[in-house]
């Protein structure tokens, strides 16, 4: 019986602190840059920059619509009105959260999605962002 109650504290700790642990806005709400369209994989994340082909507002609007249908995902901060939006996405089991940050810079949409903890996403973040971006159709360029 003890060594139950180990196992279930040993998996439950991490469970726990990881669905509860506290989220610094401040931390994952920051503007991403770009220069041009391009795909960009890095430990833990993925940025995908596009170039927009209607009014940054409507392409934003349509963004966030998109996001927001995805299971788990609810916005952090920002608004379609400052051109700036972070969601947040959590794994189904674990709760793990991913952050998504996405603005326009001139005629450029920037994605970018990292995850908060670990090293791997195990390319998580690219296939939503992706996905998201395949959703958007004509409102962007394909890369």
């Amino acid at each position: 019986m003890r060594i139950l109650i180990i196992v279930l504290v040993l998996i439950a700790g991490p469970m726990l602190y990881i669905r509860l642990a506290p989220t610094s806005v401040d931390r994952w709400h920051n503007r991403p840059t770009a220069t041009e369209p391009s795909d960009q994989q890095d430990e833990g994340g993925f940025t995908a920059v596009r170039r927009i082909t209607a009014p940054a507002v409507e392409v934003l609007a349509a963004f966030e619509q998109r996001a927001l249908a995805t299971p788990r995902t609810t916005l952090l901060a920002g608004s379609v009105a400052e051109r700036l939006l972070t969601f947040e996405t959590r794994s189904l089991i674990w709760g793990f959260p991913d952050y998504t940050t996405v603005t326009v810079e001139n005629d450029l949409l920037i994605v970018y999605g990292r995850l908060r903890f670990g090293r791997s996403d195990m390319g998580v973040n690219k296939a939503r962002i992706q996905g998201w971006l395949d959703s958007l159709g004509p409102l962007t360029e394909p890369l």
